[in-house]
């Protein structure tokens, strides 16, 4: 199989459905094989009942219905040893980056990369008006300078929900992953940089859902997770 498309989903019933049918439309039309693995995440809602009701209209289509709540690192990281791809990308539930970039992603596969990430801080990105307010740039880019100083220098937007692996490198990165919430994204590229894969950061249009679950609370807890990943690296924990 040449890719999976993972997407962790916690209480999704409002958005899964809208974003399932986008990606699928997308891979209809290309010319391999894929899967579409949605993993619920102890979703209390109708997330679960709904994806397997879009089974038999949505080609490829698998739910993996964790029971209890873990998080959104958990989630990708069960999918993505679990995925059957030679390329494995999660992708938000709320789609704020089209599948469609993939026509930009899966080519640096093949210069080399076994990591392709999308990024709104590097030229040519953009940003839906009004959908990332002021207090959340401010505090990205605050939180980004901390980040690469504690743990991926170089890398200027690690948090988006769109990253694209080689099988190798998700089987390689993702056993060794420790944390289950949102500092998940840092951990998984130190231990692609710590390991030797080489990371793409390319730009990608973002529209970000006013009923995100990101919260001021999230940053905070990002960056405890970033001293955490430091002192992992520091005492060999990754080893």
């Amino acid at each position: 199989m040449y890719l999976s498309v993972i997407i962790p989903a916690y209480n999704e019933e409002k958005r899964i459905k809208e974003t399932l049918k986008s990606i699928d439309e997308y891979l209809r039309r290309q010319n391999y094989d894929y899967e579409i693995l949605v993993v619920s995440d102890g979703s209390k809602d109708d997330t679960v009942s709904l994806v397997k009701s879009l089974e038999p209209e949505i080609r490829g289509l698998r739910l993996i219905d964790i029971q209890e709540n873990h998080g959104k690192g958990f989630s990708v990281k069960k999918g993505m040893l679990e995925a059957k791809g030679e390329l494995r990308i999660f992708t938000d539930a709320d789609n704020a980056t089209h599948i469609s970039h993939l026509d930009n992603f899966a080519p640096y596969i093949n210069e080399g990369y076994g990591v392709v990430i999308g990024s709104i801080a590097i030229q040519g990105h953009k940003v839906a008006s009004g959908s990332e307010p002021l207090w959340r740039r401010i505090l990205g880019k605050l939180g980004n300078l901390f980040i690469q100083i504690m743990a991926v220098p170089g890398i200027y937007d690690t948090q988006r929900g769109f990253k694209l692996f080689t099988a190798k490198a998700a089987t390689d990165i993702f056993p060794k992953s420790t944390i289950d919430r949102f500092g998940f994204d840092i951990e998984v590229l130190a231990l692609a940089r710590k390991l030797g894969y080489k990371i793409k950061e390319l730009p990608v249009d973002w529209k970000n859902d006013p009923n995100s679950k990101v919260s001021l609370k999230s940053y905070f807890q990002v960056l405890t997770e970033t001293i955490l990943i430091r002192w992992n690296l520091m005492t060999g924990k990754y080893d």
